[in-house]
């Protein structure tokens, strides 16, 4: 049975406008399995953000609003010594998975909204704690802030999530969002960034009637 492989970050920009797409898209396949991979667009990043940096950034922000209409922050990127480190979101969504797989992507893109939309600092634990409580408490799932950041802290966490990466570059993902089909085991690409639900749509008839 085919299934779709999205790989991207929750802290990357396209990703973020690409989300409503990917909803529509998943809408209209109800049976279709996904698996969500975590690509660690900046992970690991120590370094302190710079204007320079924060400049280009916002510039592409400008861009996904413009094609995409999602609300960004008009504060953007304003924390005081930020650190642009997706690991920890990244984590966050693993972390999803674990407790409660239903949930990864609606954690996923939670996060997104946090952090694009309401200048969240989606790098700290506590916040992304929230954040996922947040999206349990709507699907009825009675797990707390203590027991999210118990497991995103776990050795556990922090090994799949490096596993994420590391099949990412296995498969030479080096833009996000990334969708692949899975089909008789093989992977085939439906798109390497952002693109309509249109598109997807006609990429993945071509696929699913291509000879096995």
């Amino acid at each position: 049975m085919a299934k779709l492989i999205y790989i991207a970050d929750p802290m990357c920009s396209w990703c973020y406008g690409f989300g409503p797409e990917l909803k529509t898209l998943l809408g209209g396949l109800p049976d279709t399995q996904l698996e969500l991979i975590v690509g660690g667009l900046r992970a690991y990043n120590k370094e302190v953000m710079d204007e320079k940096l924060k400049a280009t950034l916002l510039h592409h922000w400008k861009k996904v609003e413009e094609v995409s209409g999602l609300p960004f922050a008009k504060n953007g990127l304003s924390h005081e010594g930020f650190i642009y480190d997706t690991e920890p979101a990244c984590r966050a969504v693993v972390t999803a998975g674990m407790l409660a797989p239903d949930t990864a992507l609606d954690v996923f893109h939670a996060i997104q909204h946090g952090f694009y939309a309401e200048n969240l600092d989606t790098t700290k634990g506590e916040v992304l704690a929230d954040i996922a409580v947040s999206v349990f408490e709507k699907a009825d799932i009675n797990i707390d802030a203590a027991e999210f950041l118990k497991t995103w802290a776990s050795e556990e966490a922090r090994n799949a999530t490096e596993a994420d990466f590391t099949q990412t570059k296995l498969w030479g993902v080096s833009g996000f969002p990334t969708l692949v089909l899975e089909k008789s085991g093989e992977l085939h690409l439906v798109t390497s960034g952002y693109t309509k639900t249109e598109t997807l749509i006609e990429r993945l008839q071509e696929l699913i009637d291509q000879p096995a």
